[in-house]
């Protein structure tokens, strides 16, 4: 019997899908932007010409993955044809293996489309503190502080620890680092908030089992085109020497670097630079985001207020509960996202729910 496939589907499929993501119009956006650097006074603004040149390259990529779905939807296209011809079942089968990818490629490209905030594409930095709770929380917070380096890595970020203070007898005090690459401020977003995990605590003889608590900020890398003013005399400066995991120091100069912003309170430090400058300079990239950050939290709650809509940030508010026992489960509690391989999850398999949430807040916005 000759299997004689609907490969119609394939071509309706691509035409609707370029529908839906207005290929033309994102041609027509590049072509603009490509008049723009060839105007011969384009570098006179560098801050304005990186823009354009970074939004330029991103809508190129976003071009080229179309392309490269198209060219594997045709192929695809003739397998279908000939394996139904020939009747040949290990064919078929690599071309449902092929739609998959098809597939996956799609839901990538769409969900690429929902990263359309005006901070989104930058980088990111990322902070995590413990709960209450003292070695258990800490644990708790360095075991996040993996997942996130993981996650980072599978995505082709790169990772720079800014500040690590460790716990005194495990885990960590605090942690802040940044994570660059395009558009991981975008992403790493939805992680902001409470994080809960429950579990067997390893630091109890008695095998109990413990809930503990971290909270997760996260901030986009602000470029130095942004109108951040921050005035010298606002800022107390101290210096000291840079300690190693286990206390001692690990020079014999004050390289480490606290910044204290005095109108908002904010603290800042790095000590992981092999100079004094570094570190400040460091410090004050932070600084900088916490405070851009900042004037965004304002003009959010400005937002809630005219539309009264109530939203807790409390610490008993968690985003997301991590159960190792009785049973093994990560559940956003936001979007009901539920995986039940938590180890996966642990390892940086976090971008279900990162993609579950960035589609809660299109479908939000746009109700």
């Amino acid at each position: 019997m000759t299997y004689s496939p609907n490969t119609s589907l394939l071509t309706t499929g691509w035409k609707c899908s370029g529908g839906i993501f207005d290929l033309a119009h994102l041609k027509e956006e590049i072509d603009n932007l490509k008049k723009k650097t060839e105007n011969p006074a384009f570098w006179d603004n560098p801050a304005e010409a990186r823009k354009v040149t970074r939004s330029k390259t991103a809508l190129e990529k976003e071009i080229k993955g179309w392309a490269e779905i198209e060219r594997e939807m045709e192929d695809t296209h003739v397998l279908i044809e000939l394996a139904g011809e020939a009747g040949d079942e290990s064919e078929l089968k690599e071309a449902g293996k092929s739609l998959s990818r098809i597939n996956e490629a799609l839901g990538r490209i769409e969900i690429q489309r929902l990263l359309s905030g005006p901070k989104d594409i930058n980088n990111a930095i990322l902070t995590i503190h413990p709960g209450a709770g003292g070695t258990e929380s800490q644990d708790w917070a360095q075991m996040l502080l993996r997942m996130y380096t993981r996650w980072a890595e599978k995505n082709g970020f790169s990772v720079e620890m800014i500040d690590l203070l460790p716990g005194e007898e495990a885990g960590i005090k605090s942690a802040t680092l940044a994570i660059n690459g395009e558009y991981s401020y975008g992403k790493l977003k939805a992680e902001a908030g409470v994080h809960r995990l429950v579990r067997i605590s390893p630091f109890d003889s008695n095998k109990r089992r413990h809930t503990s608590f971290a909270s997760v900020f996260v901030y986009p890398e602000i470029e130095d085109d942004i109108e951040i003013t921050i005035d010298e005399k606002d800022l107390r400066v101290d210096t000291y020497r840079a300690s190693s995991a286990g206390g001692q120091n690990v020079n014999k100069v004050s390289s480490a670097v606290r910044i204290t912003h005095m109108p908002s309170g904010i603290v800042v430090q790095s000590q992981n630079e092999r100079s004094q400058l570094q570190n400040r300079n460091v410090c004050m990239k932070v600084l900088k985001a916490k405070l851009y950050e900042q004037e965004q939290e304002k003009k959010a709650e400005e937002l809630e207020k005219l539309t009264s809509e109530k939203k807790e940030i409390g610490w008993g508010s968690q985003i997301r509960s991590y159960v190792f026992q009785p049973y093994q489960m990560v559940k956003d509690h936001r979007t009901n996202t539920e995986i039940g391989n938590i180890q996966s999850v642990m390892d940086g398999g976090i971008d279900g729910f990162i993609d579950a949430y960035l589609i809660l807040r299109r479908a939000s916005a746009a109700s």
